[in-house]
């Protein structure tokens, strides 16, 4: 086969053929002396590298005018389709060419259960290769294409010497690309394998060879090999979107019974592959960017989204059915079916997942989608001379676009304000003297073999109003032990009408905290305020007598924090049991009567939910999916969100409006009103560029 774009390899090698029927290849003897000389080959560990430390300085060239391309990075086949959709659909639906890089083999037990059949017997290498036939099949029909389409195959070289099988499918304008690295899921002593090697320093582990692949010979990774594998992949094919697992999942106090029973981790709520791979992913992005600035070149241009896994489990779902339907459906030609004709002799799918059992299943994985770090991508400020100024988080760093001229909606280029590793989303808040401050959540530390794992809240302050920022300033995190310090949410803040700032995070025990900025400028202490368990994607509001509140998505119920009078400190309150159930952070406005109303969309329903004075109230009709954002008008409430098919609408006193043309909108777009009421929509596209809608 000839060259794929975007897949020279080192030294452009790229051996490949069209993937066809064909006799079963059998290497289980290769495979077996490859495995014992990985694992009992090296006695004295060689050094591992120094991972870059957090560059919070400004000042950097950023990257511009790159191609839109998605990259996702997966611990097995199948956690695209379970967690990441309908995002990676309405991507491809668009045009954007998509990479996947699938870290293990999936082969797992070895076990292709088919429903109501007898146990099979175990086979690792031919379970791996009908899981990677599930995928081929999957994202055949995402591109519109007949599932059994043959791709091309090819083993590609990658850094390090190591080598991996790719496969590429091609419809019109869309592109697929699967490359799999098919490392082992467990080790040689039975322990699973990503985990193991994250934290193992004396670990290589091999990798499966998948029966019908390509390949022909195992390898083996150590942690330094598979994150410049990873930060090499990032740099060949320079993406402008990367999807990630979630690297920091929740807390999770289960029975050893039911945590088996949810196939989750000790104490976590999500499957240490899950972890693992999304370390992985970001301790390479990190490296990718630190190591192409420290040659001289510009911060690569990329917007991330981490997808949280079983977590799902635990909290009210949050797809309506016409979206839900459309993320199961493509998991039905993943798990395909025994009866097949595929022409694949390992298999045709992951039998275990075909048909309605996904939709079936108890755990109820594929009924939500929830980003690990949910808010707004990007902030948006008028500067004087009403031009609009735009930041939002791109090469884990804060930029800032300028509009040309005012209302133009044409924007300048990226200046760089530095802070970074950072999270995807900002908070911000207008101090009283006029200072905007922007706030994020730092990857303080990132490394495996047992060093040091940091995340810590940080801001970045305005000089003057209208002018520079001074240094990056840490905030440190409301959970400061070794352990739950990983799992805080993302900054909200907003200023009360006594000029003080009031930051809020959710903590690692999933209730809220706060620390709050006084007139002078100094920051008090963390203090915990009590009250239940939410999801993050807080919402933080002021009233009409000057009261702080903040809302937050619970089990059951939206969980209320506010003051009894303006001096004093916030405390919870009672839930508000007479709504439905929230899927996401409600979005929150101060009513004309004193009281705080609440815009939402309830679990797994597609409508509005409006809540006035504590109770559910009629509210205008504003179908769609995913949280709901608001902002006051003269002429009354506007709101931004999601149609079911993914476009931007927004809501005002004149009716409906949907943007349906213009570049591609990722999550988290900013609604802004000017000193009139006239709304502006300002969001990332996939080629991580702000993009402006003023209906």
């Amino acid at each position: 086969m000839a060259d794929q774009p975007g897949l020279p390899g080192n030294g452009g090698r790229l051996e490949g053929t069209r993937r066809a029927a064909g006799p079963r290849v059998q290497r289980r003897a290769l495979l077996a002396a490859a495995a014992l000389g990985t694992l009992s080959s090296c006695s004295v560990p060689a050094p591992r590298r120094t991972n870059p430390a957090p560059n919070p300085a400004p000042g950097l060239a950023i990257s511009a005018g790159q191609r839109a391309q998605l990259m996702q990075i997966l611990a097995h086949p199948d956690d695209d389709l379970y967690f990441m959709n309908p995002d990676t659909r309405r991507a491809l639906d668009a045009g954007t060419p998509l990479v996947c890089v699938y870290l293990t083999a999936g082969e797992a037990d070895g076990l292709n259960k088919i429903p109501g059949a007898p146990r099979p017997a175990p086979d690792k290498a031919a379970y791996s290769s009908s899981r990677h036939q599930g995928l081929r099949q999957a994202y055949a029909a995402l591109l519109g294409l007949e599932e059994f389409t043959p791709w091309d195959t090819a083993v590609t070289e990658l850094d390090g010497h190591h080598r991996a099988e790719v496969n590429v499918l091609v419809n019109g304008g869309r592109r697929v690309e699967l490359i799999f690295l098919n490392t082992a899921m467990h080790t040689g002593r039975h322990r699973l394998g990503l985990p193991s090697l994250w934290q193992d320093r004396g670990l290589s582990l091999r990798t499966v060879v998948a029966d019908d692949s390509p390949l022909r010979r195992a390898g083996s990774y150590t942690y330094d090999g598979l994150v410049e594998v990873l930060a090499g992949l990032m740099e060949r094919y320079r993406p402008t979107v990367v999807h990630t697992l979630d690297p920091d999942p929740d807390i999770q106090h289960s029975t050893e019974a039911a945590r088996r029973a949810d196939s989750e981790q000790r104490g976590y709520s999500d499957h240490a592959d899950h972890t693992a791979a999304a370390c992985f992913a970001w301790a390479a992005m990190i490296r990718w960017v630190a190591g192409v600035t420290a040659g001289g070149g510009d911060v690569p241009g990329f917007v991330t989204t981490a997808f949280r896994g079983y977590y799902n489990r635990h909290w009210p779902k949050n797809l309506p059915p016409a979206v839900l339907d459309g993320k199961a459906a493509a998991l039905v030609p993943y798990g395909g079916a025994p009866d097949w004709e595929c022409g694949n002799p390992s298999g045709c799918g992951d039998y275990n997942v075909g048909g309605d059992r996904p939709l079936t299943n108890r755990k109820g994985w594929v009924r939500s989608t929830h980003h690990r770090y949910p808010g707004p991508r990007t902030v948006v400020a008028t500067e004087p001379g009403g031009r609009l100024a735009a930041y939002a988080v791109v090469g884990l760093r804060v930029v800032r676009w300028r509009e040309t001229e005012a209302g133009s909606g044409i924007w300048g280029p990226a200046h760089d304000l530095g802070g970074g590793p950072l999270a995807p989303v900002l908070g911000s808040a207008t101090a009283g003297n006029g200072r905007l401050l922007l706030f994020g959540l730092r990857f303080a530390a990132l490394a495996g073999h047992g060093g040091d794992n940091e995340r810590e809240i940080v801001v970045l302050e305005q000089s003057t109003p209208d002018g520079g920022f001074l240094s990056w300033r840490g905030l440190g995190t409301p959970s400061p032990g070794r352990d739950e310090g990983r799992r805080i949410g993302v900054p909200v803040a907003v200023t009360a009408p006594d000029h003080r700032v009031h930051l809020f995070v959710r903590n690692a025990e999933k209730g809220l905290s706060t620390r709050v900025r006084e007139v002078t400028g100094r920051w008090g202490g963390w203090r915990d305020m009590g009250g239940g368990e939410v999801q993050d994607g807080l919402t933080a509001v002021v009233d009409g007598a000057g009261r702080v509140h903040v809302f937050g998505a619970g089990h059951h119920a939206v969980h209320h924090w506010t003051q009894d009078t303006t001096e004093t400190d916030l405390t919870a309150r009672t839930r508000l049991t007479g709504a439905p159930v929230p899927a996401d952070g409600p979005a929150a406005l101060p009513s004309p009567d004193g009281s705080v109303e609440l815009y939402y969309r309830a679990a797994a329903e597609p409508g509005l939910t409006t809540v006035r004075a504590g109770a559910e109230a009629p509210g205008a009709r504003f179908d769609g999916y995913g949280p709901v954002v608001a902002a006051p008008s003269p002429r009354g409430p506007v709101l931004l969100g999601r149609t079911t098919d993914g476009l931007p609408q927004m809501r005002t006193a004149d009716g409906l409006l949907v943007r349906e043309g213009g570049a591609v909108a990722l999550d988290g777009a900013a609604l802004h009103l000017d000193a009139d009421g006239r709304p502006a929509v300002v969001g990332l596209g996939p080629d991580a560029r702000p993009w402006t809608w003023r209906p």
